[in-house]
């Protein structure tokens, strides 16, 4: 496909560069870049065109969103380019019974473009980095996964938590929630004054629920780490990009490259700030695939671009990347 070809690789470099300078924080050049990304989209990717229908954008937050779901249809895969062109496909966890959705990328430099200078903007100490998880090698369609292996990541599983104790220089354990909890569940692991925890996911496909303040208390009792000290990344296989929110009672934002609209089920229409609505994500490192994405997320919106997660819908489908957590540490 040299069309398309020559097309993302001439769009992904100016992403690139705006990504690293920051500038896709101004709301003009953001739009500017989202229409571009909106029409090479439709013109390469047929789904998306036959979603959009007739669609005339003029700023980002009229793209069409395309929800979460259509990554699931495999005959109709959301890619600009044949999926036997890829390099990676990430799919999300699902349930037994529920057919899996696949997120196909042609190159991953945008994707760890992302990942890199997303985590780089938190202004984080450079602690070295754990996860609570089996290594990239062994879970391949996994996108947390990745992005584990990406920034950095020494790996621990089953066996190997043992080495958690004792450490002398602090860290930055990382793993999803179902993760901690079974970590916990090995009894207490204090970690070194200074270090941090980050975690995602919730408990989908789990019948355990703990409440955030319930969680974060878990890793006072066994990794000595106050709530301050923990951060939640809030992503998804269909997202190249991550938000994320540190301590409790603070909402989630992103980096300049994405943005946020909460939006009324009823109308949708965006709600106003402190409303509830339906999770909706624009994320220009999504070139591949699409950028606008309608979640099955609830939040609240909060100030410009950030939001405050409450969770699934209630009547989504269980999904994500908590289900497989307890295999890193069987008992």
């Amino acid at each position: 496909m040299p069309d398309h070809d020559t097309a993302y690789c001439k769009l992904s470099g100016r992403l690139l560069a705006a990504m690293a300078d920051g500038s896709l924080a101004d709301d003009d050049a953001f739009t500017t870049l989202a229409l571009e990304v909106f029409a090479f989209q439709r013109r390469f990717n047929a789904p998306c065109a036959a979603f959009c229908g007739n669609a005339d954008p003029t700023h980002w937050s009229e793209i069409p969103a395309v929800p979460t779901e259509a990554f699931k249809n495999e005959r109709l895969p959301l890619a600009t380019f044949p999926v036997s062109a890829r390099v990676a496909a990430f799919r999300t966890s699902g349930t037994t019974a529920d057919t899996r959705g696949t997120h196909y990328f042609r190159t991953l430099d945008l994707y760890a473009a992302s990942i890199r200078l997303g985590w780089n903007a938190l202004g984080l100490p450079e602690h070295r980095r754990v996860a609570l998880s089996l290594p990239p090698e062994k879970v391949r369609e996994s996108s947390l996964v990745h992005m584990f292996g990406t920034l950095g990541c020494d790996f621990v599983s089953g066996a190997s938590i043992a080495e958690l104790r004792g450490l002398s220089e602090p860290i930055m354990l990382m793993g999803t929630a179902l993760a901690f909890v079974a970590l916990f569940e090995h009894g207490d692991f204090p970690l070194p004054p200074g270090s941090l925890a980050m975690e995602t996911g919730g408990y989908k496909g789990s019948c355990l629920v703990l409440t955030k303040p319930e969680l974060y208390a878990r890793f006072g009792t066994h990794l000595g780490l106050s709530p301050d000290a923990i951060l939640n990344e809030y992503s998804m296989t269909e997202l190249s990009s991550q938000f994320y929110t540190r301590g409790l009672g603070r909402p989630h934002s992103g980096p300049p490259w994405t943005r946020v609209r909460i939006l009324d089920p009823a109308t949708g229409r965006e709600v106003g700030e402190g409303e509830t609505g339906v999770l909706v994500l624009h994320d220009l490192a999504n070139l591949g695939s699409v950028a606008a994405l309608a979640t099955r997320d609830l939040a609240i919106r909060r100030a410009a671009n950030t939001f405050e997660l409450l969770g699934r819908d209630p009547a989504a489908t269980p999904r994500g990347c908590s289900l497989s957590a307890r295999d890193f540490f069987p008992t």
